[in-house]
């Protein structure tokens, strides 16, 4: 029963990890990908739509995103949406695609990208923290139904060296992502 609790734990720790990396491709690091606009809802008939549900998403080169609505009405929809964003790009729009060019990072805004790393790194890490937390409260319930202390104690252990684990992977990620954005 306790290993059930602590590979649910296990398992659920490695899905914020893969929501920490999620969270990472949207913020830009000088290139133009797709995934900078997953986070973009656009208002469509009365319903919060994500933009890859509205539009073909392309890169044509290193610098540019194109945006080709499927219905032309939802355009200025989508070109609102994107100045609404906290991704700091205008769109440019021509009746027929959007195009965002995406502008060389100064220092400035590398910082202010750093930072942003920073805080979904922390978010990731409270996020373990807390499954870490709610895999001890279970444990210690398992204690009370029945398992011994000291098998208590080990689970509790075995439980924080993996925290240990997934919070140095945390780090990890973050550090590689930095690197990436303080490239020039």
């Amino acid at each position: 029963m306790p290993q059930s609790v602590k590979k649910n734990a296990e398992d659920r720790m490695e899905k914020a990890i893969g929501a920490l990396k999620r969270d990472l491709t949207s913020l830009r690091a000088g290139r133009a990908t797709p995934s900078l606009l997953d986070r973009i809802q656009v208002e469509y008939y009365g319903a919060m739509t994500p933009v890859n549900q509205l539009a073909n998403l392309t890169t044509p080169d290193s610098r540019t995103l194109l945006i080709q609505p499927w219905d032309k009405s939802s355009m200025s929809s989508i070109e609102k949406a994107i100045m609404k964003s906290d991704i700091g790009l205008t769109p440019s729009n021509d009746g027929i695609v959007i195009r965002i060019v995406i502008p060389a990072l100064t220092e400035e805004r590398r910082a202010d990208l750093v930072k942003m790393t920073k805080k979904f790194g922390e978010e990731a890490k409270v996020a373990i923290r807390n499954i870490r937390r709610d895999a001890n409260d279970e444990v210690k319930k398992l204690e009370k139904a029945g398992i011994s202390e000291d098998e208590s104690r080990k689970h509790q252990e075995d439980i924080q060296k993996f925290t240990d684990k997934f919070v140095a992977e945390v780090e990890k990620v973050l550090a590689g992502k930095e690197k990436e954005i303080m490239e020039v």
